[in-house]
């Protein structure tokens, strides 16, 4: 049985977390900007009136820019608040197609085969079930719909791994876990949907605006700087660290579709 005490609980930090911060993940460079909307975009163009989820919408930058190709898009997101900023961003650019719905990942409100594509970028290392939520993306997705998945991703060797999940937790504590290639590639699979593409960008995080966008405590802050100054030089490396803690990781995007019945 799901558990859904667990949920609940998880669900309560993640809103305490993002709530308060929605009109500055609306603002967010990092969260407005990126070359994987051009792919996102071209695919919506490619499918006639398309119905569009964007899962774990935040600000909603996604439903923004697939919003003039698509017939309807749903801006789906555990958070009232950020919902709120995303409809009202909605109205004021004229997008009348967007419309958003609360709830969690792991059990849409949607019927099966709802959806042309379903896109979740930046949220499913919020995700307390990733494996459950997308089984939810294959059975709400039309047989032929694509889905793609944009997101901060761990390195498969076990020391820059537990760095990296280290810095997102002290920063974060609605943080679940930055998923590995191989290990989205498995659960992917488990869930019944195929693997298309994937492809890695690099991310480069400002040190001050990734804080101040959670509103990191001090000490959790001093922390982060504490750790990034003690790892060895081979961590320091491979995430590019600056001396004014600023860094760079690793972003997964990876395609899938659900496949049409024989």
């Amino acid at each position: 049985m799901p558990d859904v005490k667990g949920q609940n609980d998880h669900s309560a930090v993640v809103e305490r977390q993002f709530g308060g911060q929605a009109a500055a993940y609306l603002s967010s460079r990092v969260h407005a900007q990126g070359a994987e909307f051009t792919q996102l975009r071209e695919r919506v163009a490619g499918i006639g009136a398309a119905r569009v989820l964007d899962l774990g919408c935040g600000a909603g930058h996604v439903s923004f820019q697939v919003a003039d190709l698509a017939a309807d898009v749903v801006a789906y997101d555990l958070s009232p608040r950020m919902l709120e900023v995303v409809a009202e961003a909605a109205a004021e650019r004229g997008f009348d197609n967007i419309r958003t719905v609360q709830g969690v990942a792991e059990s849409l409100p949607f019927a099966e085969a709802s959806f042309d594509a379903v896109f979740s970028r930046f949220s499913a290392h919020h995700w307390r079930d990733l494996g459950l939520a997308l089984r939810e993306v294959r059975r709400v997705l039309k047989p032929g719909g694509v889905a793609a998945f944009i997101d901060v991703t761990a390195s498969e060797q076990p020391l820059f791994d537990s760095f990296l999940q280290s810095v997102e937790m002290l920063r974060d504590t609605s943080h679940v876990r930055d998923y590995a290639p191989s290990e989205w590639a498995q659960m992917v699979g488990e869930a019944g949907l195929v693997v298309t593409s994937g492809s890695r960008q690099r991310l480069r995080l400002d040190f001050e605006t990734w804080i101040a966008r959670m509103r990191t405590p001090d000490v959790m802050r001093d922390a982060i700087r504490q750790l990034q100054n003690e790892v060895g030089q081979e961590v320091r490396d491979a995430f590019e660290i600056a001396d004014d803690g600023s860094f760079t990781t690793d972003m997964l995007v990876l395609w899938a579709t659900k496949e049409s019945a024989s």
